[in-house]
């Protein structure tokens, strides 16, 4: 029986150490690809090799976003992100974020976005050992605005 509970809990510990990795790897990827855009008033491309779905916080129809991603550019980008939960669907192959994205920005040739107040999910699969994007859906919260943008055209 000693020997079980020795065996369980090595397990127990791999395993929490592993989902544990994936969490904060996810964590701080969506917090670093946050700050780049703030600097660089531009996107980070973390799309999956195979594109990714989407449903924008504008309330558009759903968006297939190509491999090389969305070419989003911006006068300014003020977003801060928040309450970031991590769901680990298969260590090591994917899981779900979730969180809150609020703040202001001005897409290049759009009209800005004050009060951008959203909630966030976004798919996540790893490819040649990198977190990759393969679904995204962002919906406003009460009060918050979303996008203007409805489609990636």
């Amino acid at each position: 029986m000693k020997s079980f509970l020795k065996l369980f809990g090595f397990i127990f510990v791999i395993t929490s150490f592993t989902l544990a990795g994936d969490v904060e790897d996810i964590k701080n990827q969506i917090l670093k690809n946050n700050e780049y855009s703030k600097i660089n008033n531009q996107s980070v491309n973390e799309y999956s090799k195979d594109g990714a779905l989407e449903f924008w916080s504008s309330g558009g129809l759903i968006q297939r976003i190509p491999p090389d991603g969305r070419p989003d550019e911006y006068d300014y980008i003020n977003l801060k992100y928040k309450h970031i939960e991590i769901i680990i669907l298969e260590p090591k192959k994917a899981a779900i974020a979730m969180y809150y994205s609020e703040g202001s920005f001005k897409p290049k040739n759009l009209p800005a976005i004050s009060h951008y107040m959203t909630r966030v999910t976004q798919a996540y699969v790893k490819e040649n050992g990198e977190w990759r994007v393969r679904a995204s859906h962002w919906s406003p919260i009460l009060g918050g605005t979303g996008t203007n943008q409805t489609s990636i055209e």
